[in-house]
């Protein structure tokens, strides 16, 4: 796994609207800045405009003008190209997207490119033809009209990200920012993705399943009443834990813990527990050496064959596959375990 170079379409240079800036700055922010402690070679970020290197012209009407040095021919030759965004008029107004970005999205694909969307940036890989037949999703108030534009779209409204392998959509806003984290994941480990997550005082990992809809009628109040226990649960995750657990610690009844914990999180306690578990195998195959079989145990997910069964299916390699993705890592750390809390 590495890093590799990203390629972010800038759709808009002039007069770019304050809130398209959000879904540009994520993977500015994800992918722009070197993090050489944690992998070095970083991402090679490049922005890449519709007039990439052209003159700067004035600004019209609100917004920002942004002068990027890459243009559309820079796409081809990325490992992984990002579309953030279109503009306003190519949604609410039916107007084309602007000249050459189809074309050139398809020859990035053709190259290799990794092709991923934010938000509204599904109607480009769209209109390129590139989620035909595929699963994908976008921002719920657009999901709709991107179904209704391509009807060869599998278009899921339910969802914070579809991975599909070499094209990856995202709902919309912080969606992409788990997007984003997720791609980071893919190529340098958990254990990176998780520490980057921490610097920018974002969860770690929402898995893409979990629902774009949260419960908002559940009070602030419940969501900060849930932070202790599952703290709890993470320093414990070798150990047997239950529903029932995880409620009586929480000082709740079970289906009172199970109700709140769906609504703050869209998923399930035992999903939440097996998605913690696999998290902490992950860490300890990248950065330990310690057997398989040790791994299982201190990650709560049992036998060995019990860990193979869940890693084959939620991240689609054997244990043994994914830790030799990551040599210098577990072969840098003593086989040890970490300290268990008293």
């Amino acid at each position: 796994m590495s890093a590799g170079s990203v390629a972010v379409v800038v759709t808009e240079e002039i007069g770019v609207p304050s809130w398209d800036l959000y879904e540009l700055s994520i993977p500015c922010t994800v992918f722009g800045k070197p993090q050489p402690d944690l992998a070095d070679p970083w991402y090679d970020l490049r922005l890449c405009g519709i007039t990439g290197g052209g003159e700067d012209d004035a600004a019209t009407g609100a917004g920002f003008s942004l002068r990027t040095p890459y243009g559309l021919d820079d796409l081809v030759g990325a490992d992984t190209v990002i579309v953030p965004s279109v503009p306003d008029a190519c949604l609410e107004e039916g107007a084309p997207l602007p000249p050459g970005l189809v074309d050139a999205l398809r020859r990035a694909h053709a190259a290799g490119a990794r092709m991923v969307s934010l938000c509204n940036g599904a109607f480009a890989l769209a209109a390129a033809g590139l989620l035909d037949g595929r699963r994908a999703t976008a921002h719920w108030q657009h999901t709709a009209q991107l179904a209704a534009r391509h009807p060869r779209v599998r278009v899921d409204d339910s969802v914070l990200y579809v991975d599909d392998g070499d094209v990856l959509t995202s709902a919309g806003l912080t969606a992409g920012l788990d997007l984003c984290l997720h791609l980071v994941r893919r190529d340098l480990g958990a254990h990176v993705a998780n520490q980057l997550a921490r610097r920018m005082v974002v969860p770690a990992h929402r898995p893409g399943g979990q629902a774009q809809f949260i419960d908002l009628s559940v009070p602030a109040t419940d969501d900060a009443g849930l932070s202790p226990v599952l703290e709890w649960a993470r320093e414990r995750l070798d150990q047997p834990l239950t529903v029932t657990d995880l409620a009586r610690r929480a000082a709740m009844s079970p289906r009172t813990f199970y109700r709140r914990l769906q609504a703050a999180t869209g998923t399930t306690p035992l999903q939440w527990l097996l998605n913690q578990r696999l998290a902490r195998a992950q860490s300890l195959l990248e950065s330990t050496g310690l057997p398989i079989e040790k791994v299982g145990e201190l990650s709560g997910l049992g036998t060995a064959n019990n860990l193979r069964h869940h890693f084959l299916k939620q991240v689609g390699v054997s244990p043994s596959d994914y830790r030799r993705a990551f040599p210098q890592l577990s072969a840098a750390v003593p086989d040890r375990a970490p300290a268990r809390p008293a």
